[in-house]
């Protein structure tokens, strides 16, 4: 079940350098791409980093709007989200095509992608250099939620396989979120 994340711990979700789905939303049009290069930036307030390339329909979208959302998809979702990642939002209904279920978000107007683990709803920070030069947007999470049945007591604990997140590394290849490991503390 989604549940509302507090914001100082919601950095923490991308710390796995998971795979995310970017939705957007504007004019009346949506869409969803997939994003390998996201990452935290700050804690308070929760910010995050995105590349958002130009012509693109998610950057339209974006820069109309203003705001965005991450969705952490799982192993499940492995195809579609290779998928949406290699066609246009422009040629094709991708909500549609691939059957993605959507919620709404408590705050920005952008969906919230129905099966993947963790949700931030972001609001685009003025920086207009980084957007120019590197396509690079930098984004305060506004709001965050998290699947109850992964996120426990603020850790991830993948028990079924399916549920894990995915990390693209080139041309269809991912990994799944491993094994869960702890270091040894020192005093």
């Amino acid at each position: 079940m989604r549940v509302p994340v507090e914001l100082s711990r919601c950095a923490r979700f991308l710390n796995p350098g998971p795979t995310t789905l970017i939705t957007s939303a504007a004019g009346g049009r949506t869409n969803v791409m997939t994003a390998a290069w996201v990452m935290a930036v700050d804690f308070t307030p929760p910010k995050l980093a995105a590349v958002i390339a130009e012509g693109t329909l998610t950057r339209e979208l974006v820069d109309a709007s203003g705001e965005f959302v991450v969705a952490l998809p799982t192993l499940a979702m492995i195809d579609t989200v290779y998928a949406v990642g290699h066609c246009s939002g422009r040629d094709v209904d991708k909500f549609a095509t691939y059957g993605l279920q959507t919620a709404s978000g408590s705050i920005v107007r952008a969906p919230l992608v129905e099966g993947c683990v963790a949700w931030l709803e972001c609001r685009v920070l003025p920086e207009p250099g980084p957007q120019q030069r590197y396509d690079l947007f930098v984004a305060e999470i506004v709001a965050a939620w998290v699947d109850d049945e992964v996120y426990v007591e603020g850790e991830w604990r993948f028990t079924r396989d399916e549920h894990r997140m995915v990390h693209h590394t080139a041309r269809g290849v991912f990994f799944a979120t491993g094994q869960r490991v702890e270091a040894g503390r020192r005093s």
